[in-house]
């Protein structure tokens, strides 16, 4: 169907571009010391937020198309969210309702991860063992487990990413007990030979993204499929004596270990005649795995032998490039995005931010879609990411990211453009506090100089985030402190920066706004009515 804008008659939009800047994970949480963002010195955020347009949206839960209001938002769905302008189920909600279906059971993928098992060959599930509900949720694991069990499916091995940042810092053993319970129980009253295999943190092991360092996927590979790495006789042992040998260590940096038997040899290697489910729902930390075991042609690192073996996702991680080539769950239908609807009507757009946000307002602003919708129209520009902790560096790429913004729109090319600061977010899952502050204040300073741009030439800015983090970076409990290295359930700001505003519109009086009535607030402000299916704009006239 052809897309179509038509002009809003009660205004036409500012002579100079419209700038969406996102502020990635600054929330708007309680006055704390814990609160980085408060603890900051943000003149300029501070002044915005004394302005007349603004307000507060919600981030999380079902506002981001997430089953409850317990589940944090994450950048995945905030852009998504953002970019198509209606809220979608995602991630875990569309696991969540695929389980209790059984529609994932009844899926091609799975009905031929069983039928393999059923002939003898081992499943192995690899995946983030938490309940963070971000990339993966323990629950889905444990349905995939007992559907194993069911279909007599008898060797099951599980490849635990440990977590740290999305829950606990120091959590791994909340998840890998009942895990070991339920392997071991299964085993015991059926006879199977189900185990814990290896594992490893998040932050070093497999699940690196935007192919920021492909070393992480090449360790993951080494410890799951060949066996290398430190060797233990249980998951638990491992996780207690890698605390031991670093105290410091938080879960998401311990290192690969593999889970021997008696004669010191790996119980879980991936071999020929076996299947792998990745059982992350996110997108983001599963595409370069997933590469590395369907593309036999990959030379990103030295794979070794390569085991022929049937692999699939949980979902279809990007949609454009069909990776994996297999999924067992089937992924939101995102369509007509405010993109696709700008570049209907020739709208000219800039998108830029640094490697590890640059899919996030490309791809997932896109509605999970790779590449340009009209390169004609388009221009995006990633700058690449330090492959250093963010802590160690944490003004990341902001500048840069904000040097270039300002070359595009000096060159009067553009109409529209967006950018992600990844600052807040990256930094704040460090949970070190010092380095947080400093992003913050590199943010806020970033903010004041794309702004005065703005302002020479008679645009308007939005300001917004994708959900919070650094606004809680630790709690307080009994006198102690604990690192917070979470997303947290904060609303974001909003806030609409107009030199040229002269009461032409006012904020709307919307009910429970959250990050999908943004779509409809910016093709006001170039100039547009809003879609009319699109959730309410924040603005009216």
């Amino acid at each position: 169907m052809a897309l179509e804008l038509k002009k809003n008659i009660k205004f036409p939009g500012r002579k100079g571009p419209l700038f969406l800047i996102i502020m990635d994970g600054v929330g708007l949480g309680k006055e704390y010391e814990g609160n980085a963002v408060y603890m900051a010195k943000t003149p300029v955020l501070d002044d915005l937020l004394k302005g007349n347009l603004v307000t507060k949206l919600k981030a999380h839960g079902p506002a981001v198309g997430l089953p409850s209001d317990d589940d944090m938002g994450n950048s995945e769905v905030g852009h998504n969210a953002m970019g198509a302008g209606r809220v979608f189920a995602q991630g875990a909600k569309l696991v969540d309702q695929s389980i209790a279906s059984g529609a994932i059971f009844k899926s091609a993928a799975w009905q031929k991860i069983v039928a393999r098992g059923q002939q003898g060959g081992a499943v192995h599930f690899i995946g983030l063992l938490s309940d963070g509900n971000v990339h993966s949720h323990i629950n889905h694991l444990f349905a995939l487990i007992n559907n194993c069990s069911q279909n007599n499916v008898r060797k099951v091995r599980i490849h635990t990413l440990l977590d740290g940042r999305d829950v606990g810092e120091k959590s791994a053993l909340e998840y890998i007990t009942p895990t070991q319970q339920l392997l071991d129980k299964i085993s015991t009253e059926k006879g199977f030979d189900y185990k814990i295999a290896s594992g490893g943190g998040r932050m070093v092991t497999t699940m690196d993204r935007y192919n920021a360092d492909w070393q992480v996927v090449k360790r993951g590979w080494d410890t799951h499929v060949h066996g290398q790495a430190k060797k233990f006789k249980s998951a638990a042992e491992a996780v207690h004596t890698l605390y031991a040998e670093d105290p410091k260590i938080t879960d998401q940096y311990l290192g690969q270990f593999v889970i021997v038997d008696n004669a010191d040899e790996p119980v879980g290697k991936i071999q020929d005649g076996d299947s792998v489910l990745n059982y992350n729902f996110r997108g983001d930390r599963a595409i370069e795995i997933s590469r590395a075991f369907d593309d036999k042609d990959l030379n990103t690192f030295e794979r070794g032998v390569i085991p022929d073996v049937f692999y699939a996702g949980m979902m279809e991680y990007d949609g454009d490039l069909h990776i994996p080539k297999n999924y067992v769950v089937e992924p939101p239908k995102i369509d007509r995005t405010v993109s696709e609807y700008l570049c209907a009507t020739k709208v000219k757009m800039f998108a830029v931010s640094e490697t590890q946000k640059f899919g996030h307002v490309t791809y997932f602003w896109n509605g999970n879609r790779s590449g340009y919708i009209d390169k004609s129209v388009e221009t995006y520009c990633e700058i690449p990411s330090d492959r250093i902790e963010f802590d160690k560096a944490p003004k990341m790429k902001a500048l840069e990211i904000t040097d270039k913004s300002i070359e595009l729109f000096k060159s009067g090319d553009f109409r529209f453009g967006r950018i992600n600061l990844a600052n807040g977010d990256m930094v704040g899952h460090t949970g070190n506090m010092e380095a947080a502050i400093v992003a913050m204040e590199t943010v806020d300073s970033c903010v004041g100089r794309l702004i005065q741009v703005v302002k020479d030439m008679n645009g308007i800015a939005v300001i917004t985030a994708d959900h919070g983090n650094l606004d809680e970076m630790f709690t307080v409990k009994d006198g102690k402190r604990t690192p917070k290295t979470a997303h947290t359930l904060n609303p974001v700001p909003f806030i609409i920066y107009d030199p040229g505003y002269r009461s032409e519109y006012k904020m709307a009086n919307v009910q429970n706004p959250g990050l999908s009535n943004i779509a409809a607030t910016l093709l006001n402000l170039l100039g547009f009515e809003k879609v009319a299916d699109y959730d309410e704009s924040l603005i009216t006239f």
